[in-house]
């Protein structure tokens, strides 16, 4: 039996952020909940908080601990049960007013943490994890968008929308009018119809991203093949950095046909920060991220898609960037998951701004 803590009675406590094993912190390319933790360090230890990182060896913050030097690519569940074990005996050992868990695999040792345990889904719902989910109500869960929540009634969650450093997007002005699709190059994702509307449309394409071998078939492999094959289309591959600034600011439009229900999707909030409008598909977080005329527009279909992008060109964009500031900066979820730690160490309700889901 864990001896119960006094609770502490200052307002700034000590946060134990355990990220997954796989991406740095932040992401040297591909790795959106990676790039979320790392605006979680940086806030938190900048609004005075003493904040201890769980992520990689070749990660960034003022308190790092870690398992493996450089990321376990492709994904490993055993990797994952090694990093979040050494996290949770670390963790143990030492005194934490909250544990905020990145990874699932740190579920199972909730009871041997000596703090309170805050997790954020980051992923469509999967029934296995889902199962393991209900096996800690203890566990304080915590959604990234409305409609994930909505997709997991068995548990009650608070709702955080992903934030970002919006210094870090410099405006652009669409002077390359073209589409971009960023992301994984996989079906549910769409790249295929993002090539036909742009076709459609007239305007040529650049994608930027890579196949996943595992979320991939030979089907889908030909279709992608064929896609990327078009007149006026061009593949980038992964992009990172400024180059994904330059990428972004620089089209007319993002385009992001949905075929499931997207978590979050951060790179339309990138995009928005940018001033470039998101064209998507209605479904997973889109209606919640997307402002309609301000932001971006809801479609529906490909035919739909074609025809905005042709309209599109003459966007308040300075207008987006204001709505996607306002929104979505790293300080506002930084904000957010203050009021959640401190309801979980007992140190205060969840404020009236934290929107919750309760299934």
């Amino acid at each position: 039996m864990i001896a119960q803590r006094a609770i502490p009675t200052f307002t700034h406590v000590r946060i134990a952020l355990v990220s997954t094993p796989f991406v740095a912190v932040p992401p040297r390319g591909y790795g959106g909940t990676e790039l979320v933790v790392y605006e979680l360090v940086r806030g938190l230890t900048g609004a005075g908080h003493r904040v201890t990182l769980f992520a990689t060896g070749d990660s960034l913050g003022p308190d790092l601990r870690f398992v493996y030097p450089r990321p376990v690519w492709p994904p490993d569940r055993q990797a994952e049960l090694h990093h979040c074990a050494g996290a949770a005996r670390a963790i143990a050992r030492e005194r934490f007013d909250v544990v905020h868990a990145h990874a699932p695999a740190m579920l199972p040792l909730a009871s041997a943490l000596g703090a309170p345990l805050v997790y954020t889904l980051h992923h469509a719902r999967d029934e296995r994890l889902t199962r393991m989910y209900v096996r800690y109500p203890e566990v304080q869960y915590v959604a990234i968008s409305g409609r994930q929540a909505a997709l997991e009634p068995e548990l009650s969650c608070q709702v955080v929308h992903h934030g970002l450093d919006t210094t870090c997007y410099p405006a652009g002005r669409g002077e390359r009018d073209d589409a971009v699709f960023l992301g994984r190059l996989v079906p549910c994702k769409g790249p295929d119809v993002a090539v036909a509307a742009a076709r459609r449309a007239g305007l040529p394409i650049r994608l930027a991203g890579s196949v996943h071998p595992l979320d991939t078939t030979p089907e889908w492999r030909a279709t992608l093949a064929a896609a990327l094959g078009r007149r006026g289309v061009q593949n980038l591959g992964p992009v990172g950095g400024a180059r994904k600034m330059e990428l972004l600011g620089g089209a007319r439009a993002l385009l992001m046909p949905l075929r499931w229900e997207e978590p979050f999707g951060l790179v339309m909030v990138e995009a928005m920060l940018c001033g470039t409008p998101v064209i998507a598909f209605p479904r997973g977080a889109a209606r919640e991220i997307i402002d309609e005329g301000v932001t971006g527009f809801l479609v529906d279909g490909e035919d739909d898609m074609a025809a905005a992008l042709a309209r599109v060109g003459r966007f308040d964009r300075d207008a987006c960037r204001r709505r996607a500031h306002a929104r979505f900066s790293a300080g506002r979820m930084v904000s957010d998951y203050e009021r959640i730690y401190l309801a979980a160490a007992g140190l205060g309700p969840v404020g009236p701004e934290e929107t919750s889901y309760a299934g």
